[in-house]
């Protein structure tokens, strides 16, 4: 028997028996993993005791130095790192009275106190090492003695591995985990770091980053959110899982009770989940404001099947630059109302089919065109139609639009009734044609108006002219007949 000295006079008092045991069994998945051992790592007790044993390579005094693996530093996988969790496993163990029996095909080695080499006064924690019992054994084997059930219990509950949790996909970064109870698991490397009792799922991050790597202390515990918080948001937008999808989706309907999961208050995560529940073509994505300012579009929306969702205003805006997973655009207000509206068929009728009054109407268009600045490029053709669309902003049938896709202004054939209703819906639709603006905007009202002031210039006496208006706003009689007169000459003319 040699006497190995661990230098170890103060022993730790922060640390538990389940820590110690927790060392050990990150060593032996450590082995495991290295090796790749057929075996996995295996817990047992008999007649009392309890066994730890791996498959490894076998276990040497020479590793009860604090010395950092290079073949650990290399793997990324890896639990351990520095030699030292093991001396202060043993330590604990001397502390807490538990008796530790190592084996392996090397040596056989146990603990004890012993005089420090030429300091006779001083006493420190020793390994005894002996001859191995069994030099053909395989992997290396602790025995514990008196180790209660529940140390052992708290430290398997430390590790993925033994947590019998159900792992629902794996990724690059790490795997998405079926969180156990109420509590979700950040796991590292398989080993417990963290809990967040508001989490969706658990975790096990196996692609650490520098800020991680920094945050981790030797008891790999209590590691802050900020360190783990993109990597978990780069695993769930990673993901291709159905049933990871279908969760996180389920939870954004949370988000207008404020009862969601702490994942789905990440933005980059509420929009993977807006992708995800849009594929399906059942939801309608829309803000407060726009429950507020759109009920009757909203609820034509909910009386087609769609379900509503009411999203935080941040998140509402960003979705008319975003497409779901299968490059289909999210149905937001304006997009429920572009599909409704490409959905409807009209029916056209020929000029030659109206009536002879409607005729005489519609025979004013090229007229009314002009005055209004002519025909805009875009617009190929001016139709008339016996059908309109319903208008989703109330319950009235849409007199006129302007159908971007077939380059066409549409009036309806009731606005033929009247040269003052067929001429109005016309320059709306012109004016929606020619600036690109939708209805009730600033931008429309102001370039409305621009065009309204236009067509004036052309009526009106040139700009050297005075007119005289009374206070009330209406010409006074003999000036009025005078511009009935110049407008009437105008289009007569024209």
């Amino acid at each position: 028997m040699r006497k190995f000295d661990l230098n170890i006079e103060q022993i730790l008092e922060s640390w538990e028996t389940y820590h110690a045991v927790r060392e050990v069994l990150a060593n032996a998945l450590d082995e495991h993993l290295l090796t790749r051992s057929d075996k996995k790592v295996q817990i047992d007790k008999e007649d009392g005791v309890w066994i730890i044993r791996d498959f490894g390579r076998g276990l040497q005094y020479t590793h009860l130095t604090q010395n950092e693996s290079d073949e650990k530093h290399q793997n990324p996988h890896v639990i351990g790192m520095f030699g030292i969790g093991l001396k202060d496993a043993l330590a604990t163990f001397k502390r807490r009275g538990i008796d530790v029996q190592i084996e392996s095909k090397f040596a056989g080695i146990t603990t004890d106190w012993a005089p420090k080499e030429g300091f006779s006064d001083v006493s420190t924690l020793h390994a005894l090492v002996y001859s191995p019992a069994d030099p053909e054994f395989i992997g290396t084997k602790f025995v514990l003695k008196r180790l209660k059930d529940e140390d052992m219990a708290r430290a398997k509950a430390l590790f993925l591995q033994f947590s019998g949790a159900a792992i629902l996909d794996t990724t690059v970064k790490g795997q998405v985990i079926v969180r156990q109870g109420d509590t979700g698991i950040i796991y590292v490397n398989g080993v417990q770091v963290a809990e967040e009792p508001n989490f969706l799922f658990s975790y096990n991050i196996t692609a650490l980053s520098a800020g991680l790597r920094k945050a981790m202390n030797r008891e790999r515990s209590n590691v802050g959110r900020s360190a783990y918080t993109d990597l978990i948001k780069k695993i769930l937008l990673e993901s291709k899982s159905p049933k990871v999808s279908a969760a996180i989706a389920k939870n954004l309907k949370d988000l207008s009770n404020g009862t969601q999961r702490d994942e789905l208050n990440w933005v980059d995560v509420q929009r993977h989940a807006v992708k995800i529940l849009n594929t399906t073509g059942q939801y309608l994505f829309i803000s407060a404001e726009d429950a507020m300012d759109h009920p009757d579009t909203i609820d034509h929306a909910r009386a087609a099947g769609l379900d509503i969702l009411i999203l935080p205003e941040q998140l509402a805006q960003g979705l008319g630059n975003m497409r779901d997973q299968v490059g289909n655009p999210i149905r937001d207000l304006g997009e429920f109302v572009e599909e409704y509206n490409r959905s409807f068929q009209f029916s056209f009728i020929a000029p030659e089919h109206l009536t002879q009054s409607e005729q005489s109407v519609h025979a004013l268009t090229s007229k009314i065109v002009v005055l209004f600045g002519g025909k805009p490029k875009q617009v190929k053709d001016i139709r008339i139609s016996e059908t309109m669309r319903q208008d989703l902003g109330n319950d009235a049938t849409t007199q006129g639009c302007w159908d971007p896709q077939s380059q066409c202004i549409v009036i309806s054939r009731r606005t033929l009734g009247s040269m003052a209703g067929y001429a109005g819906v016309l320059v709306h639709e012109l004016i929606h044609a020619r600036s690109g603006y939708s209805d009730v905007t600033r931008d429309f009202e102001n370039a409305l108006t621009d065009a309204i002031g236009r067509a004036y210039e052309r009526l009106l006496p040139e700009r050297g002219e005075s007119v005289s208006v009374p206070i009330s706003g209406v010409a006074e009689p003999k000036q009025g007949i005078t511009i009935l007169g110049k407008a009437r000459r105008w289009w007569n003319g024209n």
